[in-house]
């Protein structure tokens, strides 16, 4: 007999979302639900109508089986889908999952509903059971609940098959940026109810302590019994009935043949609100009552008193204007793809609250719910986004009727599921699905479902960031110019609030311009923040000698951000696809075992709690820039850095300030009098243990200037200077001399955003130098070259003058004009092995860039060479230190070579040239030098983000003309 379910091909139907399935709901199953996860007997199947025969295999549930051992492996495209079918259709070649196991149902489940709860599966699910077909879910996001009461025996055993078609009419609305899997991603469930039953629960909980609880009731047997009723306590406190509601005398459509309502009301004295400063619940239980006063159902929710509104272009929380340090947030894991447990949840989000970030977007799709619990309790501002994308065929999608039916269930199911949530204070349409009569059906029905939260959507608000009749609430852009922010901020036509929904592209070595793009919001009414792309690099650890994702068993075979021997972050192409998008998945904020990128340092400080705003005669400005809570959760300490005279600690007394307010707090050192630079350093770690920080965790690290740099002079002293018949420096401690570079291992900004090319085509990879003259200047000794590129000819004089205990080198280069926009102007040469050590003072320690710069702070650092290189999944450019002022390399019996630069400039030293970086695509086939590779930078080029997003500013840019740098080389 012919399966139903695979006769009617129900995935190319996009019409059809589902058959048999329950309807969402925000009640509460999981306590004294069974666990089906494990191991499930499993065939790969070549498409759905393939006949299931031979020997099963095993598969782990929850888990991708792209991510387990089978021949379909995972696929990375950005944009275009993975076959060339139009919608609905799909291949032909169609992977088909059938997953097989037995459950026991238990016995004292007799007269009590059955219920089968898949998690996720990806992308179509067909379920039978003991061989008669039960139900279908599309939406490979969010749960499918299918009552089995009807097919299973209490006390009994039966068979369940869930059947997972990977490719659909659904996947077309599924094209998201991020690896292609397929298979059941998140736990199943089998549970039980009373017949009489709670349907829905829907929590309203205001900031002044005004708690609504609205429940639906329905019974298995279609008419409700009579008599039934509904309670409720939140910490103990009962709530009352409402009178309207009251069952007694209830309104006719209240209670209806097979649907009963019923609200309960309470108003909580003294109120805690929620907000992601201060994240406090209440506990709510509620019960459904039979006539005999027994208990036949009851649901558990953690609540938030709060509220979000729009009042003119500003998003209010609790009545306050509030800044969205936000980052858009996959369910990723390297060993797993896309199946995350608890701990790889909660392990997420404490990274980010730890590094300043409030706010998620679940990019593109409702995460495990699991995370939605985890915002609540860390606090954090969500925003919850439908599994709706529809890139590649997004025009044709937006207004096709055919695909309505889904567009209002995927974000229905969302709202119905994440309501109670205070954490999400906004619902998105989905992403990148142009803008058609389908999101405004399914924005009609948000609006009249909940009320209570806005709406957004960026491709709505694309064409036009002040329209009032397009279905979003925000002005959402992805990458606007900074420029463009600021002037629609500027213009008076502003009506909404403009929080970017994307704004800083985080692939590889990238987000420059963040704190630009902070201090303009800041300093701008009607610009709020926005979200960074993104939270993980999705490089999948992978075996280098068969190919294979290592899957769960690979734990341990990574650390820091680096993988183990015969192992390596896999990005697009390296499971063999031939259509694939490179690196573009590798986009993250940290690395895929969760390291923190230097970027991360950066949005701590910019997003710091606590500031100094700068020296005054009578002490030092501190200020709180929180929302809604003062400094009584922090505690500091004072670090003088000087330049000659090492590092003085004192402690710090934070002033108790209300939000927004500032104080002056005396100087808490005597300056010396020896005329060096100095900074004084403010560092503000956790006062005591926290549900996301142990107590003495970094928080920030505001820094003031209090002394400039006096002007130094090189005293002449006597030596020799040596000079090859090249006109190159020869130096005991030198296996290379100092030359002119103008060029850096692309970064992915610069290969996608063009720059690179440009660099290319002027020959800056590829510069021949020839030699012009050498000449004695008085002591020192002059030489001049010419470096020709393919279409300009750079002129640079080094001036090379003994100075006491070493050798001083003044350097010039005149770029032409037509080199408008180079990487950097500096000298690069290579040390003796050995030299395993650096001690700088200047910004750090972790890695900076020109546009790149404000997480790190200027005082005395060290590191091992080897930990100064940043490993991107692509090997380029990295581990640059921004403004050095002078550093040493040593050995360890502390021998080595001191450096003092004119000014604070550009310093990277690592063990890789340029070249031995852009001859790679990854790091497993990187050999590190036994020397160092250094380069000391008059100039270098800023980052940007212009791989997806704006390039650089052009204060960043390194223009033609003369440079002139200097710096004085010394042996320790």
């Amino acid at each position: 007999m012919t399966d139903p379910l695979v006769a009617l091909r129900t995935w190319e139907a996009p019409e059809v979302t589902s058959w048999g399935r329950l309807p969402m709901n925000a009640v509460d199953r999981r306590s004294g639900a069974h666990s089906l996860d494990g191991d499930w007997r499993f065939r790969l199947l070549s498409a759905p109508d393939t006949p299931v025969g031979g020997p099963w295999s095993t598969a782990s549930v929850p888990g991708a089986w792209t991510m387990q051992d089978t021949d379909d492996l995972p696929r990375y495209l950005n944009v275009r889908m993975p076959y060339t079918e139009f919608p609905p259709l799909s291949p032909a070649d169609n992977p088909t999952g059938v997953y097989e196991r037995e459950i026991d149902v238990p016995a004292e489940w007799a007269g009590r509903r059955v219920v089968l709860q898949v998690g996720a599966a990806e992308s179509v699910l067909l379920v039978h059971v003991d061989g008669h077909p039960v139900g279908i879910s599309k939406d490979s996001h969010l749960a499918a609940e299918f009552d089995l009461s009807g097919s299973v025996r209490p006390g009994g055993r039966s068979v369940v098959r869930l059947t997972v078609v990977k490719w659909s009419d659904a996947s077309h609305i599924e094209d998201q940026d991020h690896w292609w899997h397929a298979g059941i991603t998140r736990s199943v469930l089998l549970y039980s109810t009373d017949p009489l039953r709670l349907a829905d629960v829907s929590v309203r909980a205001a900031r002044d302590g005004e708690l609504r609880v609205d429940c639906q009731v329905r019974d298995s047997g279609g008419a409700l019994p009579a008599g039934w009723y509904v309670s409720g306590d939140l910490d103990g406190l009962p709530l009352a009935q409402d009178a309207a509601f009251d069952l007694a005398n209830a309104e006719e459509e209240r209670v209806s043949a097979f649907l009963g309502e019923a609200r309960l009301r309470a108003r909580v004295p003294e109120v805690r609100p929620w907000t992601a400063e201060t994240p406090e619940l209440y506990g709510l239980t509620v019960r459904l009552h039979r006539a005999d006063g027994t208990v036949a159902d009851t649901s558990r929710h953690r609540v938030g008193f709060r509220d979000v509104r729009i009042v003119g272009r500003d998003l209010l929380v609790n009545g306050e204007r509030i800044f969205i340090r936000g980052v858009n947030r996959h369910d990723f894991h390297p060993l797993t793809g896309r199946t995350v447990s608890y701990d790889d949840m909660r392990a997420d989000l404490v990274l980010l609250k730890r590094f300043g970030f409030n706010a998620i977007r679940t990019a593109h799709y409702p995460n495990d719910p699991t995370l939605y619990d985890l915002a609540d309790e860390l606090g954090f501002y969500v925003v919850d986004e439908a599994d709706i994308e529809s890139h590649d065929h997004a025009h044709e999608i937006a207004d096709d009727p055919r695909y309505l039916n889904a567009f209002v269930d995927r974000v229905s199911r969302m709202v119905l599921r994440d309501k109670n949530h205070p954490s999400v204070i906004v619902w998105s349409l989905g992403n990148e699905s142009d803008y058609g009569a389908n999101h405004d059906a399914a924005a009609g029905w948000v609006r009249r479902h909940d009320p209570t939260r806005p709406l957004q959507y960026e491709g709505a608000a694309k064409l036009g960031w002040a329209d009032p009749e397009v279905a979003s609430d925000i002005a959402c852009p992805m990458y606007a110019p900074l420029e463009d922010c600021v002037a629609h901020a500027l213009s008076g036509r502003q009506t909404k609030p403009l929080i970017q929904c994307e704004y800083s592209h985080a692939m590889g070595n990238s987000n420059g311009t963040l704190a630009d793009h902070w201090a303009a919001i800041e300093a701008t009414p009607g610009l709020q923040g926005g979200f960074i792309w993104e939270f993980w690099d999705h490089g999948i650890l992978q075996r280098v000698n068969d190919g294979r994702p290592v899957g769960r068993g690979g734990a341990g075979l990574y650390d820091n951000a680096v993988a183990a021997p015969g192992h390596r972050w896999a990005y697009g192409g390296d499971f063999g696809e031939k259509d694939h998008d490179g690196a573009f998945v590798a986009d993250g904020v940290v690395f895929p075992d969760r390291t923190p990128k230097p970027v991360m340092y950066e949005h701590r400080e910019l997003s710091a709690p606590v500031r100094l705003q700068g020296v005054r005669p009578d002490g030092v400005t501190v200020s709180n820039h929180q929302h809604f809570r003062g400094l009584e959760w922090l505690t500091a300490e004072w670090e003088l850095s000087l330049a000659h005279g090492g590092t003085l600690i004192a402690p710090a007394e934070l002033p108790d300030l209300r939000p927004g307010g500032t104080a002056v707090l005396p100087l808490p050192f005597a300056l010396p009098r020896d005329g060096g630079e100095a900074w004084l350093t403010l560092r503000v770690t956790t006062a005591e243990d926290l549900p996301w920080a142990p107590r003495g965790t970094p928080v920030c690290a505001p820094q003031v200037r209090l002394r400039a740099a006096a002007p130094a002079e090189d005293a002449v002293g006597a030596g020799r200077v040596e000079i090859d018949a090249d006109g190159l420096l020869v130096h005991p401690l030198l296996t290379s001399a100092p030359v002119l570079s103008l060029w850096r291992a692309p970064t992915d900004n610069d290969e996608l955003g063009g720059t690179a090319l440009r660099w290319r085509a002027w020959g800056l990879d590829a510069l021949m130098r020839s030699l012009v003259s050498v000449r004695q200047e008085g002591d020192g000794v002059s030489v001049l070259a010419e470096y020709a590129g393919t279409t300009g000819v750079v002129r640079h004089r080094q001036v090379f003058t003994p100075v006491e205990g070493g050798l001083r080198i003044d350097e010039q280069a005149e770029l032409p004009t037509e080199f408008d926009d180079v990487a950097r102007v500096g000298s690069v040469f290579e040390t003796v092995a050995g030299l395993d050590r650096m001690e700088w003072f200047g910004q750090g320690p972790w890695e900076s860039y020109p546009d790149r710069s404000a997480g790190a702070p200027v005082g005395h650092h060290g590191a091992r060479v080897d930990e100064l290189f940043t490993p991107y999944l692509r090997p380029q450019e990295s581990g640059g230190r921004h403004g050095v002022r002078r550093f040493t390399l040593s050995a360890p019996d502390s021998t080595g070579l001191a450096i003092a630069l004119d000014e604070p400039r550009q310093v990277c030293v690592t063990r890789y040239r340029a070249e031995d970086l852009t001859a790679v695509t990854h790091h497993d086939e990187l050999v590190p030098r036994a020397g160092c590779v250094v380069h000391l930078d008059a100039a270098h080029r800023g980052l940007g983000t212009a791989s997806c997003g704006p390039d650089t500013l052009p204060s960043y840019l390194v223009a033609p003309g003369v440079h002139r740098w200097s710096w004085t080389l010394r042996v320790l």
